[in-house]
């Protein structure tokens, strides 16, 4: 979502764009947005409304169906995106470091690149939970609209945090990258019996560390070849042991077995989901790369994952949105959950998807990254850093945790564009080296 799959400026010719394709991992990026359109689809598929002479009705569809818990050990692709964003991070960190940056270069141009974009989400809840208040709107209805927009945001803080410590994780990984590992997983067992133990939810929020970190190092051994030098049937007997795992971890009582309800705060098995996913994308990594060779995936890939980070923040808004604007030009809305109801799904992804292009491409100009730093020049000392992280990851992290509202959403407006106009200033090196 940060690190979107973009061709640069200076990409000018055919020319230059094929040298670029054949640099990159196409896999990547097509894993990468295959999770963001996944996640659109599961929520328009959790979200059914109806409209009868009784009012609007909402239900959630998928989470009726029989099946639906066991799908959940599919369809729940944090795991690998946090992945995917450690094959990225290690990348991006090497980059940084070949044409001469640190970390605090790295650090600025990651949450800028990640919170831009939030920015506009940010003013437009703001003027809209302003004025449905004032309006108003009944305050059960309201937050529950609230909480279904404001969902997403939780992965803004933890993917803020995680690329905070690219630089420090990095060395650890470089070090003892199996040890690395071993240690988040102990620490995030121990988070979790500590919340158990204490029947304490919110201790499990220290796990938005080790959990996430844990997937982000399995990026790492990604980006090294780790695991392309694993025999498939190695691949194939750790992504079933993992799976195999989850089926006694998860019938004990103490973690659920639908794997979005162990999301926030993040738990345990999520992390041994993430292995299994990481041993499974590398099976299918010469078929895909292979299919990423075709021009109809290329464009594809290009289209939706260079604003996906954009499509991610704001499908929720545009879904509400255009369902409202169909109540009130009347349009028929089939029975959620009939036949007819899951036939329109594939309708509406497309729909959807259309609009959060349009957008995107209204907003391109809150979604570009950091220019490179010229000759002399460096990022704000870690203090300013430091400032502008909190500015920047703590609205997000309070809508992770009291949901939004009209106030939190406001704090963001006010303080995530603060935070970003930190992080974009620069100054002379040999001030930034004394701070």
């Amino acid at each position: 979502m940060s690190q979107q799959p973009s061709l640069p400026q200076q990409a000018t010719s055919a020319q230059d764009v094929r040298g670029i394709i054949a640099e990159r991992d196409l896999v990547v990026d097509l894993i990468r947005t295959a999770c963001v359109v996944l996640v659109v689809f599961v929520h328009i598929t959790m979200v059914g409304v109806s409209a009868g002479p009784d009012g609007i009705g909402v239900t959630s569809p998928l989470q009726d169906l029989p099946w639906y818990v066991a799908s959940t050990w599919i369809g729940q692709v944090m795991p690998l995106f946090f992945v995917v964003g450690g094959f990225a991070s290690a990348t991006g960190w090497r980059s940084t470091v070949a044409r001469g940056g640190g970390a605090r270069d790295f650090v600025a141009s990651r949450l800028v690149r990640l919170f831009r974009p939030a920015v506009p989400l940010f003013a437009v809840l703001t003027v809209g939970l302003g004025v449905a208040t004032a309006l108003g709107t009944p305050r059960d209805l309201l937050d529950e609209v609230a909480f279904g927009i404001g969902s997403p945001l939780w992965f803004l803080a933890a993917y803020g945090i995680t690329q905070c410590c690219v630089p420090f994780m990095v060395r650890l990984h470089e070090r003892a990258p199996l040890r690395t590992l071993a240690a988040l997983l102990v620490l995030a067992a121990a988070v979790d019996a500590l919340r158990f133990a204490s029947g304490v939810a919110e201790v499990g929020l220290l796990n938005l560390g080790p959990v996430w970190l844990f997937a982000q190092q399995l990026g790492f051994l990604w980006a090294d070849g780790w695991f392309a030098r694993r025999s498939r049937l190695l691949l194939v007997v750790v992504a079933a042991a993992g799976y195999a795992l989850l089926v006694p971890v998860t019938s004990i009582g103490l973690w659920a077995p639908d794997m979005l309800q162990d999301l926030n705060p993040p738990m345990l098995p999520l992390a041994v989901l993430a292995v299994s996913q990481a041993c499974l994308v590398q099976l299918v990594h010469g078929p895909l790369t292979r299919l990423m060779r075709t021009r109809a995936a290329q464009g594809t890939v290009f289209l939706l994952g260079r604003d996906g980070m954009t499509i991610y923040l704001w499908h929720l808004p545009l879904f509400i949105a255009l369902n409202g604007v169909a109540l009130l030009v009347g349009l028929p809305f089939p029975e959620p959950g009939t036949a007819t109801w899951w036939a329109t799904r594939a309708v509406a992804l497309v729909v959807l998807l259309a609009a959060a292009l349009g957008v995107a491409r209204a907003l391109r100009r809150s979604d570009r990254p950091l220019p490179r730093l010229l000759a002399g020049t460096d990022r704000p000392a870690w203090p300013v850093i430091a400032l502008a992280a909190l500015c920047t990851i703590g609205p997000a992290f309070a809508v992770m945790q009291l949901h939004l509202s009209f106030g939190v959403a406001l704090c963001g407006a006010v303080l995530v564009p603060i935070g970003v106009r930190l992080l974009t200033r620069t100054v002379p090196a040999s001030i930034a080296a004394r701070g």
